[in-house]
């Protein structure tokens, strides 16, 4: 069994004192502080010594007092009190996530190609330098969002049908910045070409015998930007249409499936140290443990254990994950026990559990720490790996990564009061995480910022488009402070 070593050092700053700044900023929330308090500059930690908000301190608005625990409105106290006054921006005085947290866990976020080659995807050219900047300053580890998906880099078959471009300036970004890289994903049901299905077998009876789409627009010419207008419909995944058209062999497909780890894992050795090797596998409902997938139809159930020890053959020191969303739930999270304990059984090489946690602000700390409870059964490190809460009001709709096909949209606008559900969701979730350190050894942001986030509608991050910080930030920042007051 092999674990990921984050470095952690111990470190005690001061704890937040109720400045009169500080003050002012409770007095325009609904958050009114005594004099005494003030004037003592009373910490954070002795008003948690202290049982409560502090003799004095109270909530103008009293649906607040009514609905919440005393415990909670902690939560929503101090992310109301440490927001920046009067429009403060970001700045290098921040906390930075990767030092609050760095007795605990690592940091991370997912970065696109506008981050690591000043490319236009989502971002103007100084919109993406401030969003550099704010990756530099706040996370010690990284994942590339699309980048490394066998769609983008390996759209033709053959050995000439790689394009690495994308995919080594992430890379190069990283390591240039001293961050542990992950690689996301070797297999996955969506976002892989039509061209690793496709073979001279026909299709089982039922399924019609349509004709392959094209295995990459012609016109790229070896260009291999992200979006439909280049790729159109020619994916095997569930979100751009499932491949129905003459296919693979078994053989066939674990050939092309131990070509690809190979060279892609081979390539980036050393350099990347953790691999997400397959990603969501299990099937949502029913009682199916595995998704109902063209390498599942094709290949068969082993084919998890083999994509895993094609990945271990290519690289033996690299941490390799199963990755997947939904494990929130109890009925797929006994359907990962029961997959994960199956490989195990078998000496497949599977060294961490990813479990992504896109969720919404009604996710509480009690859903959250029951999964890590459960999860923390296998034995094997957890990997919080593609974290966003959207405060959309119609909630999540879409759960898997795929950008291109998110149906989690702001339905509605969003929630009531969502600045404060969200610190307070988040501040649950992080409450959680530092209940399972001893389990859990980084916790990776889907996107820096709002702007740079596939489900942006939903405000889901803990900074803002302009990478200011938010009161879910503050929150989060705070959880760690309670934590250490505790020990």
């Amino acid at each position: 069994m092999r674990r990921s070593t984050p470095i952690r050092r111990r470190h005690n700053p001061a704890d937040t004192e109720i400045t009169p700044q500080i003050k002012h900023a409770g007095d325009s929330v609904g958050i009114i502080f005594p004099d005494h308090i003030v004037s003592n500059r009373s910490s954070y930690s002795s008003l948690l010594e202290q049982g409560g908000l502090g003799a004095g301190t109270s909530i103008v608005n009293p649906q607040n007092s009514n609905r919440h625990s005393n415990r909670h409105l902690r939560i929503a106290l101090f992310a109301a009190a440490l927001l920046p006054l009067g429009g403060t921006s970001w700045s290098a005085e921040t906390a930075a996530l990767k030092d609050v947290f760095k007795d605990h866990f690592m940091v991370g976020t997912a970065v696109n190609r506008a981050i690591t080659m000043g490319a236009g995807f989502r971002r103007g050219p100084e919109q993406a330098k401030q969003d550099v900047a704010l990756v530099k300053a706040q996370f010690n580890q990284l994942v590339a969002e699309n980048e490394m998906k066998w769609a983008l880099l390996h759209p033709r078959p053959g050995a000439d049908g790689y394009d690495f471009r994308a995919a080594d300036a992430f890379v190069s970004f990283g390591v240039s910045n001293a961050m542990d890289l992950a690689g996301h994903t070797l297999v996955w049901h969506s976002q892989t070409p039509d061209w690793v299905f496709a073979g001279t077998n026909p299709p089982p009876p039922g399924v019609t015998n349509a004709a392959p789409t094209p295995f990459a627009n012609p016109s790229a010419s070896g260009t291999n930007q992200f979006g439909r207008g280049r790729f159109g419909r020619g994916f095997g995944g569930e979100p751009f249409g499932r491949y129905t058209g003459p296919r693979a062999s078994r053989d066939e497909m674990l050939e092309r499936m131990r070509d690809h780890i190979h060279t892609v894992v081979g390539r980036y050795k050393g350099r990347i140290k953790v691999w997400d090797v397959v990603n969501e596998a299990l099937a949502d409902g029913g009682t199916n443990i595995l998704r109902n997938s063209l390498w599942l139809e094709i290949i068969g159930p082993d084919f998890i254990a083999k994509a895993f020890h094609y990945a271990h053959a290519a690289d033996p020191e690299a941490i390799l994950r199963y990755n997947d969303y939904g494990l929130e739930n109890p009925a797929k999270r006994r359907k990962l026990i029961t997959l994960i304990k199956s490989l195990q059984e078998q000496k497949v090489p599977v060294h961490a559990i990813g479990s992504q946690a896109h969720v919404n602000v009604s996710t509480t700390f009690e859903t959250m720490d029951q999964a890590l409870a459960d999860m923390a059964t296998l034995g094997l490190p957890i990997h919080i790996t593609e974290l966003d809460v959207t405060s959309a009001q119609g909630g999540q709709r879409g759960f898997g990564a795929d950008i291109a096909d998110n149906a989690a949209t702001a339905q509605g606008g969003l929630v009531s009061d969502a600045d404060r559900r969200l610190a307070e969701a988040y501040a649950g979730l992080f409450r959680a995480f530092l209940k399972h350190d001893k389990h859990v050894e980084m916790v990776t942001f889907w996107g820096p910022n709002d702007a740079n986030s596939w489900r942006a509608g939903g405000k889901p991050l803990l900074f803002d488009a302009n990478s200011q910080p938010k009161p879910a930030f503050h929150a989060v920042i705070a959880e760690a402070k309670a934590a250490r007051a505790k020990k």
